[in-house]
């Protein structure tokens, strides 16, 4: 079927309001979901990262759990627009486990890793690796459960 362009403007419109909406839950997901988790992970000595770090970071020299949320809201604008583009409801939760615990998990093992100096996969090791996709599926659920409940949210469906 062609759009008209009327139809594919409001296509456009509805997909960037997917995208923000999808970077505002991805975001607060990372502070609300992502970190307590990772804080319980800690505490049960599973791993040696932290959560809620305010160690400041390169490029921009802002605090590490500033620069975290915003790469979870990126990764929530993704989600969000690819669940739209499936035809997915808003906020399925299947799909942002799978594609929370996965995606993200992979580009902190082959890009993030690397270029922070810890090698492919951080260096394999097994426990690291399961917290990655321990508090990136919680990332997930929560982004998906804050999409759910943003107001408006419903009025982004795909028609």
């Amino acid at each position: 079927m062609v759009q008209s362009g009327t139809q594919r403007e409001e296509s456009v419109r509805r997909l960037a309001a997917w995208a923000a909406a999808g970077f505002a839950a991805g975001f607060v997901s990372t502070l609300v979901f992502h970190q307590p988790v990772l804080a319980v992970l800690h505490g049960l000595g599973l791993t040696n990262r932290t959560a809620f770090r305010f160690v400041l970071v390169p490029p921009l020299g802002l605090p590490d759990i500033l620069s975290l949320a915003f790469w979870g809201g990126l990764w929530g604008s993704a989600l969000a627009v690819a669940q739209h583009r499936l035809g997915r409801c808003r906020g399925d939760f299947g799909s942002a486990l799978l594609l929370g615990a996965i995606v993200p998990s992979l580009g902190t093992w082959f890009v993030s890793a690397p270029l922070h100096g810890y090698g492919l996969g951080g260096g394999w090791y097994g426990a690291e690796m399961l917290t990655s996709l321990l508090v990136n599926a919680a990332w997930g659920l929560g982004t998906a459960l804050l999409l759910r409940r943003l107001p408006g949210a419903g009025s982004l469906s795909r028609q």
